[in-house]
């Protein structure tokens, strides 16, 4: 399993393009949480997680996205610019990215979470991707994160940018008014992740309509999510 494991992070670095000088950075970025757990942070053998290469990474990743839109698009107004950022850097865009670049193989994970399917859960794979980000960011600069953003996104660039509304909760709200329906409603229906890097997963109710559940890196962004996911089920947009 080791071996297999050194073979897929072998192979996450040639796709990264980026040979880093500090192996260490990576080792880190790659390091799951749940490896941790149970062992006293105070040690000298406590494991140093990814949770905040994740949080620096997450932001490298709205600069460079942000820098390549200003640069890509510049008829575009900020909200435009603000709808198409917020899919480039969901957790369900760096998702795909990482499976894609076959993160989750070479995470490292503790045997409960391995069991439990975690190479293969989003908000893992999600997580690394931005730990790696930063962990390139680090060893290399802005110019090699830019270049391994070029590289991993180029798939997510290349897409077209999927009909969206700056503020679709008011969206959902006129809508579900115009059918004599009640206001939506909203609930968070789970909260997963560390305190800087949490995780939301907030469920919308419109009467008569069958529930709707989104994530988001704040109760506001998985609201937001949750009111675009129910406004296309229901063939609004």
């Amino acid at each position: 399993m080791a071996n297999a494991r050194a073979q897929a992070v072998a192979e996450l670095v040639r796709r990264l393009g980026h040979g880093f000088k500090d192996a260490r950075l990576l080792d880190r970025a790659l390091t799951h949480s749940s490896v941790g757990e149970g062992v006293a942070p105070q040690t000298s053998s406590a494991p140093r997680d990814n949770e905040r290469l994740e949080f620096l990474g997450d932001r490298v990743l709205g600069l460079l996205v942000a820098e390549r839109l200003h640069n890509d698009f510049p008829e575009a107004d900020e909200g435009q610019l603000s709808s198409r950022l917020h899919a480039l850097v969901d957790k369900h865009a760096c998702g795909r990215v990482g499976a894609a670049l076959g993160i989750g193989e070479a995470v490292r994970l503790s045997p409960g979470e391995t069991k439990s399917g975690g190479r293969r859960k989003e908000g893992v794979i999600a997580d690394a991707v931005e730990a790696v980000l930063a962990a390139v960011y680090l060893d290399g600069g802005i110019d090699a994160a830019r270049n391994v953003f070029e590289i991993a996104w180029a798939e997510e660039l290349a897409k077209p940018p999927e009909r969206s509304l700056t503020n679709p909760k008011s969206a959902l709200q006129e809508w579900s008014q115009g059918q004599g329906r009640p206001l939506p409603t909203y609930e968070i229906a789970n909260r997963t992740g560390s305190d800087h890097a949490p995780t939301f997963t907030v469920a919308v109710t419109v009467e008569g309509l069958e529930p709707l559940t989104a994530q988001g890196r704040s109760r506001q962004d998985a609201e937001k999510a949750a009111a675009m996911a129910m406004l296309k089920r229901e063939g609004v947009i």
